[in-house]
């Protein structure tokens, strides 16, 4: 048994190289199985122990959830409850990725988590700046959502569930956050990951390697 997952890991670092992430899910058959997803893992954790869905891991864990990316920070709850209401009644967990969620939106979220009538997690995004930018895109990709800003005419009160990407799981500990097969088209995927590939052969900087 131990000789076989060894195996299974051997193959797994094999097959995704250097620019991949190895997760462990717990399985519902007998068997050990190796699957491989498109996704991404970035280094930025929840923003309150209280999102935490695995007391024993601390981790937050996201099934199935819409993923809500947003390029500024959200402070106010009324302009996050109409897209909040709308999660809802569709009866899916929340994922939010935001320059920071501060004051009432966030204790909002984490009241409800508390008493078990939404299950949300918020992050902030990860880099600064152009950068920031960059992968809050490269997100929007995966994901198949789109960034919520107003250079680009999306308001937070006003978006639908149609801007909101999706995955089949996401995972976030204290430090990192892991989004695995995430909703976005294959094609779109693999254009990007091939893109920052020749933007990283074609760099001189260890910075933006």
């Amino acid at each position: 048994r131990d000789e076989r997952i060894g195996e299974l890991l051997a193959e797994a670092f094999d097959k995704v190289g250097k620019d991949g992430v190895i997760t462990v899910e717990e399985s519902n058959t007998m068997g050990t199985e190796l699957d491989f997803t498109e996704g991404m893992q970035f280094d930025k954790g929840y923003l309150s122990p209280y999102f935490v869905t695995d007391p024993e891991s601390m981790e937050a864990v996201l099934d199935d959830p819409y993923i809500l990316l947003h390029q500024g920070k959200i402070s106010a709850i009324a302009e996050l409850l109409p897209v909040l209401e709308k999660v809802m009644q569709a009866g899916k967990p929340l994922f939010i990725l935001a320059e920071d969620i501060e004051g009432e939106a966030l204790s909002t979220l984490v009241v409800n988590k508390i008493r078990g009538t939404f299950n949300a997690v918020a992050v902030k995004s990860p880099a600064f700046g152009d950068r920031r930018k960059a992968m809050m895109q490269d997100i929007a990709i995966l994901t198949g959502g789109q960034v919520i800003a107003p250079e680009v005419g999306l308001k937070l009160d006003q978006v639908g569930l149609d801007v909101l990407g999706t995955a089949r799981r996401v995972v976030v500990t204290k430090d990192n956050t892991t989004i695995v097969e995430g909703g976005g088209s294959h094609e779109e995927v693999t254009g990007r990951v091939n893109q920052i590939k020749a933007e990283i052969d074609n760099t001189d900087s260890d910075w933006d390697r």
